[in-house]
């Protein structure tokens, strides 16, 4: 693996290892904490998200019109700001206000990530996909495995330790990131398309919209264990700690479990396959829910669902990827990384309203039967397609 993906997987490991600290205990703040409902909770995170949306697809074209070094730290710079200024200011108005902030930022920083990764080792980019990944859930395990516990004494503690990561990150980035960048440069600015002209290659575009129905779906449902589900542990009476123990397990096991996926994906080469293995394996992971009650049962859902999310979450960009035309790789993945922001926006306003007005076994039902629509999708983005790729390259 080149230097240069190293570089980023170092930086994407210490971007979320602070978000970590805070975004699993969001609803907790607010709900437990602060004493808002689910729902008001969820419409805070669903603006969030909203933010975050409008920085993935800025972030996806500012990388194509000007680079990823320079797009790294016009995000990253917004993101640090912000979360500085929560240090200081984190009622509840202060508090949203300076969330919604930190997810433009991290919005516009994610895609550049992915795009950069692409354009440094174009041959390898399944491969430097999955690593950003894995480097990401690396993160979600020292974050949350710390997290938990630092919240139970201060959540002031939080936000002082998600401020000092996202500025370990800034100056990473500045250091490090600007040789990535120009090389980079001088492609996009030679080659990009303008983004504000008619969309070109409609046949690409319409099998990414019909992918993204799936994947936004996919993530409807799992950001419920960092909401509804989260608050719902607290109800329940296992500990803080405890719910922060799930999430340090979801990121051991990404990690540790990489050699298990290259031999899934060395038999299951193709993407499209492993979407709906890993479609499967999420759909198993709520039917589990529904009996989960104790502690030990919440881990066999959580193992579960991790199965799922290491086989999905890394193909889909892949595929993304694979349709983008030339000098269009950041759009498409601005495209795709705001439909999972978008998920992670709705899904946790939905999932309030209705653990409040019914309660969340209703919910994991109606996650249960949405979770059919992604082998559709799956099924049917590619038929639009005259020339299809070798699904045998496309493994993650």
């Amino acid at each position: 693996m080149p230097k240069q993906i190293w570089l980023l997987i170092i930086g994407t490991v210490i971007n979320i290892t602070g978000a970590s600290f805070i975004w699993p205990l969001n609803t907790i703040y607010m709900h437990n904490e602060l004493g808002k409902s689910l729902a008001f909770a969820g419409v805070i995170l669903m603006i969030n998200q909203g933010f975050a949306i409008i920085g993935n697809l800025i972030g996806g074209v500012l990388f194509d019109k000007m680079g990823g070094y320079r797009t790294i730290l016009t995000g990253t710079s917004i993101a640090m700001t912000s979360s500085f200024s929560l240090v200081l200011f984190h009622d509840i108005y202060q508090y949203a206000v300076f969330l919604i902030i930190i997810g433009l930022g991290s919005g516009i920083t994610r895609p550049a990530m992915f795009a950069l990764a692409s354009s440094v080792w174009p041959e390898g980019r399944a491969k430097a996909f999955n690593a950003l990944y894995v480097a990401q859930n690396l993160g979600v395990a020292i974050g949350a495995s710390i997290g938990g516990y630092v919240a139970s004494i201060s959540f002031s503690y939080i936000f002082i330790a998600n401020a000092i990561l996202f500025l370990f990150f800034f100056l990473l980035a500045v250091n490090t990131f600007k040789p990535l960048g120009e090389k980079q440069d001088a492609y996009s600015y030679s080659s990009v398309l303008d983004h504000h002209k008619k969309i070109e290659n409609k046949a690409n575009f319409r099998a990414l919209v019909i992918l993204s129905v799936g994947f936004f779906i996919s993530w409807m449902a799992y950001v419920q264990w960092q909401t509804t589900i989260a608050s719902f542990t607290q109800d329940i009476g296992i500990p803080l700690s405890s719910y922060s123990t799930l999430w340090t397990i979801n990121g051991l096991l990404i990690v540790l479990g990489q050699p298990m996926i290259r031999i899934i994906t060395r038999a299951i080469p193709s993407s499209k396959k492993q979407i709906y293995i890993g479609t499967s394996i999420f759909l198993l992971s709520f039917i589990s829910l529904l009996f989960a009650d104790t502690f030990p049962a919440f881990v066999m859902a959580m193992v579960i669902l991790t199965l799922g999310e290491m086989l999905v979450w890394p193909a889909v960009p892949t595929l993304a990827d694979k349709l983008a035309p030339k000098g269009r790789a950041g759009f498409y993945q601005g495209i795709i990384n705001s439909v999972s922001t978008s998920g992670r926006m709705i899904g946790p306003i939905i999932g309030g309203f209705v653990v409040d007005q019914w309660n969340i076994q209703s919910l994991f039902y109606a996650f249960i039967l949405l979770m059919f629509i992604p082998f559709f999708s799956t099924y049917y983005y590619d038929k639009g397609l005259s020339h299809k790729k070798d699904e045998s390259a496309r493994s993650v």
